[in-house]
């Protein structure tokens, strides 16, 4: 192996044929054959010297990174949330293999409530970029005129302006409750993250409420529990929901997120109430911590390496040109019984 960058010229020299032979060989130029023979030594060629590919240059020639840049707006200020909650390790591992598959590699950015998407994907030179939760409206002009392939992931946006993949958030909400109601519960209180105009913790609340109202169950304000979605915050309203546990006759909990269930365990055990003995807890997303939660957590389970993929998927086939029309693509959900809810 050589010392140094190998040149296509070194591969040639090598191989014994023409720069622009090695050239199209390497770069699989579909409109030049060659013999299995002439391939067969380039590439061993470019193997015995250790030849690899100069990526800058190559996306110089054909005008693309060959990167999809992954944008996690950080929405809680001053907070190192984005690796602390398994959902985005779920989210972004799916991502990453399915764009490896594919020929691309992942950029992956947090951004400030001040900072422009675009402006990430811009500077980096990528070839489209995949936006998870985004809240500012202020942003989605810019995102429009950029004629960048965008596709929006747990977004809810009005009109048909972009490519969007996600669950029937408001459904699910409304399925956690009803399955607590049908349970014989009617006291039951949601934990959630901070309620943002059309996020979808806004959208799991609506759910729970309608499911509420349904059944006769009156909306009351002080059954809503909401803060940062992670496991400190899920014990500092554990610790609310028990000490008001016998005033405010509870005997369910619907909570938004995994993360946020593991620490309600923990806020309710220290203040001493059970789980389910004395509340019922439906979760959300069966990330890997429902099932080692003790009882294992009940929860909605939406498929997040399924919601990976198809992002994936969507901003490729806009890339490659295959995709042309704006497309709302809506993943399943259903409820997956463990044992942390019993009857009343």
């Amino acid at each position: 192996m050589r010392s140094g960058r190998v040149r296509i010229k070194d591969i040639a020299a090598e191989a014994g044929v023409s720069v622009t032979t090695v050239s199209y060989i390497l770069n699989k130029t579909p409109t030049q054959t060659f013999s299995p023979e002439t391939v067969k030594s380039v590439l061993d060629a470019a193997n015995k010297l250790g030849y690899v590919p100069n990526m800058a240059a190559k996306a110089l020639v054909s005008n693309r990174s060959h990167m999809i840049g992954v944008v996690i707006p950080q929405t809680e200020q001053h907070r190192e949330v984005m690796f602390s909650n398994p959902f985005y390790g779920d989210f972004l591992s799916s991502v990453e293999y399915t764009a490896r598959q594919n020929g691309y590699h992942i950029l992956i950015s947090g951004t400030n409530a001040d900072q422009t998407y675009i402006g990430v994907a811009r500077t980096r030179g990528l070839d489209g970029i995949i936006i998870l939760g985004m809240y500012m409206e202020q942003h989605y002009d810019e995102i429009k005129k950029a004629g960048m392939p965008v596709v929006l992931v747990d977004c809810y946006v009005d009109g048909h302006d972009f490519n969007t993949v996600k669950i029937d958030d408001l459904q699910g909400g409304y399925m956690a409750a009803k399955y607590l109601l049908d349970k014989g519960h009617r006291r039951i209180a949601h934990v959630t993250g901070r309620l943002k105009e059309r996020g979808v913790n806004q959208q799991r609340m609506y759910g729970w409420k309608k499911a509420l109202e349904e059944a006769g169950a009156a909306y009351d304000r002080s059954l809503l529990y909401d803060g940062e979605v992670s496991y400190e915050y899920g014990v500092i309203l554990g610790g609310r929901l028990a000490e008001s546990f016998r005033e405010s006759g509870v005997t369910a909990a619907f909570v938004s997120a995994d993360i946020m269930a593991l620490g309600l365990y923990k806020g309710l055990k220290d203040g001493g109430v059970s789980v389910p003995g004395d509340i019922s807890v439906v979760s959300f997303d069966d990330t890997w911590i429902a099932g080692i939660c003790d009882p294992a957590l009940t929860v909605v389970r939406q498929d997040v390496a399924l919601k990976g993929k198809t992002a994936v998927e969507a901003v490729l086939g806009i890339i490659d040109g295959g995709i042309t029309e704006k497309r709302e693509i809506i993943l399943p959900i259903r409820i997956v019984e463990r044992g942390s809810v019993i009857g009343k």
